[in-house]
């Protein structure tokens, strides 16, 4: 096997490419991320968390870990061929502006990403799961 060259990267090539894996065309698709399933664990986690609970401080650890945790749960409950990173932010509703970005360099054939934006009147939660096939 000869090492894959890296797109955009002169010079830089990645170990021998590993043998092929074999599906069934039924199978084909059980192996992919896809997003909007993953949206929906995300929105169940928000909304079973959060529900109609006002902005609290004292609790917004507490909040962000439960998200994170049941996303994971749920996310294993798949039995995808992939390890995640989930991150949570919860911010109180002010008029203060909240700006995030992210960049990636993987291989989007097999990786994933998708984020989650729930607001309630006194906060707003921001949820990504990023996807890395393995």
């Amino acid at each position: 096997l000869k090492p894959r060259q890296i797109k955009g990267v002169p010079g830089f090539s990645q170990g021998p490419l590993p043998a092929p894996l074999l599906f069934d065309m039924d199978d084909e698709g059980e192996n992919e991320f896809v997003s909007e399933q993953v949206n929906e664990i995300v929105k169940n986690a928000i909304t079973k968390t959060l529900g109609t609970a006002q902005y609290n401080k004292d609790r917004v650890n507490a909040w962000s870990t439960q998200i994170v945790d049941d996303t994971l749960k749920e996310l294993a409950k798949l039995n995808k061929p992939f390890k995640y990173v989930v991150t949570s932010i919860i911010m109180q509703k002010n008029g203060t502006p909240l700006h995030t970005g992210l960049s990636l360099y993987w291989d989007t054939k097999t990786d994933g990403v998708t984020c989650v934006q729930v607001g309630t009147d006194t906060m707003d939660c921001i949820t990504t799961v990023f996807a890395c096939m393995i």
